[in-house]
């Protein structure tokens, strides 16, 4: 199995530079150096194991090997299809289909994107587990960002709280929205005991979602949404609020009639490469059951 490697030649702006701090410079932590210390990963300069206390000279080439990860026993590999839009030796984005949970839960234990990705990871012989940066409901659709290792989480995760993972999604709502545009700022918190359901409420969590329409057909509305924040149920909970749920989403007070899900589609996904030191940008098409639906209220 490969592990997950970082390597680094050693300018001249870091000569005399312990290890030790370099690393940290590179946002790698205590935790991980303590990992990879006792659980099988290693650091080397000029293909020499070395310890955080070797003081770097300019030229040198370390190389940081960070141990295997340990997967959970109760998440099993299955070999289910993956639509795989992106991937580097980081990051893959992937188009996950409704009707698939990212993760497995008591209600849905197997046939998720985690099984599937432990499958592929298998495959490639990528000693890592399933570390999702922007999940997904069951029922949604579209392009989920993951990474490939624990520490590409950790950095993606830092990125996303400054807001430099950016996701835009397709919805159809219940009625005609008032404005064309425009931006929800309401808190977010658990409704009630509910372990499930959200709402809008004065101590929950701030949650901001920018939306803007894209077409009105009388009993519905197509609409496009970004979130400034990623709160559990943001998007439906905040149309719910405003009097207009999504399509499908019974949970917050949305009809089957017209589709058997919540009709939201994750539709772009943007974020800065922390490897890359570049913006990556991705779009995917509308899955069918939103696409004829929009089709068919347009004649």
């Amino acid at each position: 199995m490969t592990h997950f490697t970082l390597q680094w030649v050693i300018t001249e702006q870091n000569e005399g530079k312990l290890v030790r701090d370099f690393l940290k410079e590179q946002h790698i932590s205590k935790t991980a150096l303590t990992d990879i210390k006792f659980h099988g990963g290693a650091i080397e300069v000029d293909g020499r194991p070395v310890t955080v206390r070797h003081r770097l000279r300019a030229g040198e080439m370390l190389v940081v090997h960070f141990p295997p990860e340990e997967r959970s026993s109760d998440m099993e590999p299955e070999p289910l299809s993956l639509d795989i839009v992106y991937e580097d030796d980081y990051v893959l984005v992937v188009n996950k289909p409704p009707y698939m949970s990212t993760i497995p839960s008591r209600e849905h234990p197997s046939r998720t994107l985690a099984n599937a990705l432990l499958h592929y990871y298998n495959e490639q012989k990528l000693a890592s587990t399933v570390h999702v940066v922007t999940r997904l409901d069951r029922d949604t659709s579209g392009l989920v960002l993951i990474a490939k290792h624990r520490h590409v989480h950790h950095l993606l995760s830092e990125l996303q709280k400054r807001g430099h993972v950016k996701r835009k999604y397709e919805a159809i709502c219940h009625g005609d929205l008032e404005k064309e545009e425009g931006t929800i700022d309401a808190p977010i918190g658990r409704k009630g005991d509910s372990i499930i359901e959200r709402e809008v409420r004065e101590d929950g969590q701030r949650a901001v979602t920018h939306f803007r329409v894209l077409g009105r057909f009388g009993r519905y509305t197509h609409v496009s949404l970004e979130l400034e924040t990623g709160r559990t149920h943001q998007i439906r909970v905040h149309l719910a609020h405003l009097g207009h749920p999504l399509l499908g989403d019974e949970l917050y007070g949305g009809s089957r009639e017209m589709i058997n899900r919540q009709a939201l589609h994750s539709k772009e996904l943007s974020f800065f490469h922390p490897f890359h030191q570049k913006i990556y940008k991705f779009q995917c098409p509308l899955p069918d059951d939103m696409r004829q639906m929009i089709e068919r209220a347009a004649l």
